[in-house]
């Protein structure tokens, strides 16, 4: 006899409940304009102050302007010409060398010293660490003229401490050596004074840069066998390439146009044409011969100098902007 079949019954329904969730409802709020109106303010006080020199400077070296101009005279529009001039004075390409090579000597001694003193204060502690960071800020708050006046009496012909030392260190070094006779001499000490006084800035940067390396990173490394030299240059440098990279720009920028030191250098009685630099070269063609035109086309062209060696960085902040937002 053959079995029933198996009886299904059929769940009821179930009701509904007021327990679903309700459907979300986006509040849009528009954007307060208060934020915007607080910095307008400031940014209407830079784009003055940066906007203004910068136009006008492009408006006189399209213009023929000097003293006459000075005094009422209206400009002439000479298009090209201060241009065409500026290029074709085989003194300009000399200043322009001088100044590249000072630059760049400058920047990688000031560099190779600050990261040094960096290095130094991230290995110390304590008492020593603060008395290093001490030195050094001192030494940067010093102004410039002050700091001058020292090493000019170092470097003094007849009674400066760098002869004396040198003439019984070196038997062949030539007595009562004029430094601010010779061009060379004269850039060598303009270049330890920038230096010295451009080292604590790039000391503390640098610090900054290696106390965000961690310890752990380091540690794994030694215990794979790397030496000190080893974790140097595959662990630390690649984290803090950015940082050193970003100082190496400034300081270039800095040491291209240095103004100050050269100048007050070039007064104490160094010859002018063999020791001229870019800032100096400028002051003299505007200042120091009345014409504003040449010397705004000289200053243009190194203002594109100088946005060309900063397009790399800048391309390089775009390039990392777009992975971290891909």
């Amino acid at each position: 006899m053959a079995s029933p079949a198996p009886v299904v019954r059929a769940k009821r329904p179930t009701p509904p409940t007021d327990d679903a969730p309700a459907p979300v409802v986006r509040n849009v709020k528009r954007r307060s304009a208060l934020p915007y109106l607080l910095v307008l303010g400031a940014v209407v006080m830079v784009a003055l102050a940066l906007g203004y020199p910068l136009v006008r400077q492009f408006v006189l070296a399209f213009q023929e302007y000097g003293l006459a101009q000075s005094f009422g005279m209206p400009a002439e529009f000479v298009g090209l010409q201060n241009f065409q001039e500026v290029l074709s004075d085989p003194y300009t390409y000399e200043v322009f060398a001088r100044s590249l090579i000072f630059c760049f000597v400058t920047a990688a001694v000031t560099m190779i010293i600050g990261v040094f003193f960096a290095f130094v204060m991230i290995r110390m502690s304590g008492w020593a660490r603060t008395l290093i960071q001490t030195i050094l800020l001192l030494v940067w708050s010093i102004p410039i003229v002050s700091s001058l006046t020292v090493w000019q009496l170092l470097f003094d012909t007849r009674f400066g401490a760098v002869n004396w030392v040198l003439e019984r260190a070196v038997p062949w070094w030539q007595d009562d050596y004029n430094w601010l006779g010779q061009a060379t001499g004269m850039l060598v000490i303009a270049s330890i004074i920038v230096t010295w006084m451009s080292v604590p800035l790039v000391s503390f940067m640098a610090y900054s840069g290696l106390a965000q390396v961690p310890d752990e990173i380091n540690e794994a490394a030694e215990l794979d066998g790397a030496n000190g030299w080893e974790r140097f240059r595959f662990v630390t440098v690649p984290v803090i390439a950015p940082v050193l990279y970003l100082i190496g720009l400034l300081q270039i920028i800095w040491d291209l146009r240095v103004f100050t030191q050269i100048k007050i250098l070039q007064d104490s009685g160094a010859s002018l044409e063999d020791t001229d630099v870019l800032g100096t070269y400028i002051f003299r063609l505007g200042i120091g011969q009345g014409d504003f035109g040449m010397a705004s086309a000289t200053a243009t062209i190194v203002l594109f100098l100088t946005v060309f060696v900063t397009l790399p960085y800048v391309y390089q902040l775009f390039k990392n902007d777009k992975e971290e937002t891909a």
